[in-house]
């Protein structure tokens, strides 16, 4: 028995709606017929759907999210309008709104910074709630990036004095020792990420004056050794390269009224041959603990370029067959 045709209307209320919907040269319109077995037609300002009775509930619920976004003056762009493809698919596209509503902070420039899928929303929320929460996942899921601004607009709010951002000085086979110039110097093009979610949020000016009144410290793990960090926020970037030993050395140096944040990716160790991760050991150890919150992330949470997603899942893909 063949599924039953349905058909349905969307009434815009002039026609630049329609192509804020379906894009330049029509681009979304092309990604959602790629995904969906419908037909989409625009006449005027009325977006006809026809197709099978699943597929139409689908493409409508779709572009009536969509559409509020648009009508609440939210620019689309190529990113949001896969996910919300993906969330349709499970009738899930009305979650988008509330991703939307609220921003997270603003950056130096006056733009809004809001959170992009609903695994970003729960790490927002997540580390709002908890002292010590884990960020974990691929590449270009915003886990450092979001990190940093929480921790800015609480320094900004005053429930913290300061922020330290530190790394594992273990980075993709480079050794410190080789890299010209003093210890700022080395240390500065494997923290560049951290550099780039502050200058992003406060200003290059900003930064530099934080940086020198000690409001904000950056610093390689090594130096976080034997001192107790109170009232802080505490970020720990690229975490599955330390070691066992290095991360319960970080995670015993909470002090009171501190916060910390440890994100990482367990796909990309770069420890020697043989070395455990301390990310992957403290997951295992910690999961019980209530009060310590851990985030995963997947690749549906990477909000870079379309295509950096398509080469996290095809490396995913790879990694398991040789596995």
């Amino acid at each position: 028995m063949s599924e039953q045709i349905s058909h349905t209307k969307i009434t815009l209320q002039n026609a630049s709606e329609g192509l804020s919907l379906f894009g330049p040269q029509d681009t979304f319109l092309k990604l959602v017929e790629s995904s969906l077995n419908a037909g989409i037609v625009l006449r005027e300002s009325e977006i006809s759907i026809r197709g099978e009775a699943r597929q139409v509930e689908i493409a409508q619920q779709l572009f009536e999210v969509l559409l509020e976004l648009v009508r609440n003056g939210y620019i689309l762009t190529e990113r949001d309008v896969l996910y919300a493809i993906d969330l349709a698919k499970e009738l899930r596209a009305d979650q988008l709104l509330d991703l939307y509503k609220g921003e997270i902070a603003v950056t130096y420039r006056g733009k809004p910074i809001r959170v992009k899928t609903i695994g970003q929303k729960h790490y927002v929320t997540t580390i709002k709630k908890r002292d010590i929460v884990f960020g974990v996942g691929p590449a270009g899921t915003g886990k450092t990036y979001l990190a940093v601004v929480l921790a800015i607009a609480a320094l900004k709010e005053g429930t913290v004095k300061r922020i330290i951002l530190t790394r594992p000085a273990v980075e993709a086979g480079e050794n410190l020792g080789f890299l010209p110039g003093d210890l700022q110097e080395k240390v500065d093009p494997y923290l560049r990420p951290l550099y780039d979610a502050l200058y992003d949020v406060m200003g290059p000016e900003q930064t530099a004056k934080a940086l020198e009144r000690g409001l904000i410290e950056i610093a390689p793990l090594a130096y976080m050794r034997g001192r107790t960090l109170d009232d802080s926020f505490i970020i720990l970037d690229e975490a599955q390269n330390t070691t066992p030993e290095q991360m319960k050395m970080f995670l015993t140096r909470l002090g009171f009224g501190s916060k910390m944040v440890i994100t990482g990716d367990v796909t990309q160790i770069d420890l020697p041959k043989g070395k455990k991760s301390g990310l992957i050991e403290a997951r295992n150890i910690l999961q019980e603990i209530e009060e310590i919150g851990f985030v995963y992330f997947t690749e549906s949470d990477v909000v870079r370029h379309s295509l950096v997603q398509k080469i996290i899942v095809a490396y995913d893909r790879a990694a398991e067959n040789q596995g």
